[in-house]
């Protein structure tokens, strides 16, 4: 299952992460958001141990979203080694962030 990431615990799991992590920036009244949301939490179960796969509600979480300058969403962010890597805005086929991941493990 995808983690929930906050304002909190972002620093410790995603920019301390010693493997890539894909954050997923959302809220409940997206609809796209809604489209995604399955894909990514398949995506956390496949790449379990191998990869960070994180959620972060926009709504309770202002001071990830304004310090990455989401603006869209949803926004899926690819970290590694404490930077974004890669990124993908609105809704796409589950193929496309599972391409963009697996070049991280690379």
């Amino acid at each position: 299952m995808a983690l929930e990431i906050t304002d909190a615990n972002f620093d410790e799991l995603v920019l301390k992460s010693d493997k890539p992590v894909l954050v997923d920036f959302w809220a409940e009244w997206c609809g796209p958001c809604r489209m995604v949301g399955p894909v990514v939490e398949e995506i956390a179960k496949e790449y379990d141990g191998q990869a960070v796969v994180g959620k972060v509600n926009v709504d309770n979480n202002p001071g990830i979203s304004m310090k990455f300058g989401i603006r869209n969403i949803p926004a899926l962010l690819f970290f590694k080694g404490g930077e974004i890597v890669d990124k993908q805005i609105g809704a796409v086929p589950k193929s496309v962030l599972t391409e963009k991941l697996a070049k991280q493990l690379a």
